[in-house]
């Protein structure tokens, strides 16, 4: 791994990195990558398995909640249904009875909503700016993409209504156009594997051509599958600017094959100059 002098914040490249000039679409998950709107998302989560949880005898209690942490953060990146069905899976294993996952998911958003409805209400206001619940440099990263004549892209675990509604507040979704997926009711209908698989496809490219930006294993896991350039954000997004990465995430991401790794987009026009090789 190299960490290469020339940029103000962290920046690293696997050995095997090499610039992609014919790099022409790029797709980016959304929380944790661009928005930080759903910041500690993890602190209503767990706390809320940890409670539906049977307790088993011999068990702590930091026992229970590590168990949940892990199941959660194994598949952070996919659709919040599949964490949820974990849920399930675990309380039927403990002899209850679980609910229908669905009914999970909306209980758990119900909550979310509750942590987070203060912060959309103040950007909404103008009382908080707009770009502090962008990751740092977020929007010179994507006007440096749209300037290059890039074809932009989002795909993410979360329902697709609210996506589209947290990206509207903070003015990216105009960087995206119609492009911008996210989880469905029926869970069948999307993932973000589907919306590689279409972009190659309705833009008849090779995955060569594709560049990712994610905070979770499965959107770098995808597009390493398909082909593609992969920049891991180890975004620390509960101090956002910091320039320092989330060691967690660097380390499950550099597993899956990112190619780099990124505290933030501080760099984002140099960084862009290395991907693309101009």
């Amino acid at each position: 791994m190299q960490t290469v002098s020339g940029y103000t914040g962290h920046v690293e490249f696997t050995p095997g990195f090499a610039p992609r000039p014919a790099i022409s679409h790029v797709l980016f998950d959304f929380d944790g990558t661009l928005s930080i709107i759903r910041e500690g998302w993890p602190e209503v989560m767990v706390p809320m398995f940890v409670e539906m949880l049977p307790k088993v005898a011999g068990e702590t209690d930091e026992q229970r909640r590590q168990m949940c942490l892990d199941d959660i953060m194994r598949l952070n990146g996919k659709q919040t249904i599949y964490q949820m069905m974990q849920l399930a899976e675990r309380i039927s294993e403990r002899g209850g009875v679980p609910k229908e996952a669905l009914w999970y998911k909306h209980e758990y958003l119900r909550r979310l909503d509750e942590r987070i409805s203060g912060r959309k209400e103040a950007i909404r206001s103008g009382k908080v700016h707009r770009d502090t619940s962008l990751v740092h440099g977020s929007r010179l990263l994507m006007d440096g993409l749209q300037r290059r004549g890039l074809k932009l892209y989002l795909a993410s675990g979360t329902d697709e209504v609210f996506v589209k509604e947290e990206a509207a507040l903070l003015d990216v979704a105009r960087y995206f156009g119609p492009h911008i997926y996210g989880a469905q009711d029926s869970y069948q209908n999307f993932s973000k594997k589907m919306v590689i698989e279409r972009i190659l496809r309705e833009n008849n490219i090779a995955g060569a051509q594709l560049l990712a930006f994610g905070d979770g294993y499965v959107e770098i896991q995808n597009t390493k599958e398909a082909g593609g350039l992969s920049v891991a954000v180890a975004s620390d997004e509960a101090n956002n600017g910091s320039g320092k990465v989330d060691e967690w995430k660097r380390q499950r991401l550099l597993g899956v094959g990112a190619d780099i790794v990124v505290a933030d987009y501080r760099d984002a026009e140099v960084l862009l100059n290395r991907i693309l090789g101009t």
